[in-house]
């Protein structure tokens, strides 16, 4: 594994940690928390987003509009049963999600998700480190590099490895952040 292949498997590690983070709710409606809510539609688990129009027309709703307005009762009662935590109304059109404040307790165990998100993430990167090792020091091994590139490839590997848990701590700032902003 070369340090650009290992950089760019960190680059991975960072986005999909920070869509981890996007589907956790903060108080205000977004619409990337209906991200992981898949509904059965004709016989196939169909994600929500490729079913409707979501959109947030004030910070505490939020609007789906399904393209096919015979799969509304089955846009609604995917979304009862996904592990979003909101209750959804139909009118017959439209389903409103509307975004409840957040209690202190409820605020505090989004923290917790949020820091298990940010340490799969940090573990990713580490994991991702030890595999770039690995290969540098079989390279040494099969004296395909002197001992010095190798421990000059695995300094830098090291600094890698900081820059990007250092960005995934700076996400899970601005997410504690989002989070406990009343």
């Amino acid at each position: 594994m070369k340090l650009a292949d290992a950089e760019s498997t960190m680059q991975k590690t960072i986005e999909a940690t920070q869509r981890s983070f996007n589907t956790i709710r903060t108080g205000r409606a977004n619409a990337s928390l209906l991200d992981k809510v898949t509904v059965e539609y004709y016989g196939t688990p169909t994600s929500l987003k490729s079913l409707a129009n979501i959109t947030t027309p004030d910070a505490t709703t939020i609007l789906i509009q399904p393209y096919d307005r015979s799969s509304l009762n089955i846009v609604e009662k995917g979304i009862s049963l996904s592990d979003v935590g909101l209750t959804p109304s139909n009118d017959g059109s439209v389903i409103r999600l509307n975004i409840p404040p957040l209690t202190s307790d409820r605020r505090k165990d989004l923290v917790k998700l949020a820091n298990k998100y940010a340490e799969e993430g940090r573990v990713g990167i580490r994991n991702i480190r030890r595999d770039a090792q690995e290969s540098i020091r079989k390279q040494e091994k099969a004296a395909e590099i002197s001992e010095d590139e190798s421990r000059d490839q695995q300094d830098k590997l090291q600094k890698l490895t900081n820059k990007y848990t250092a960005r995934i701590d700076e996400l899970f700032a601005e997410k504690e952040k989002d989070i406990t902003t009343v």
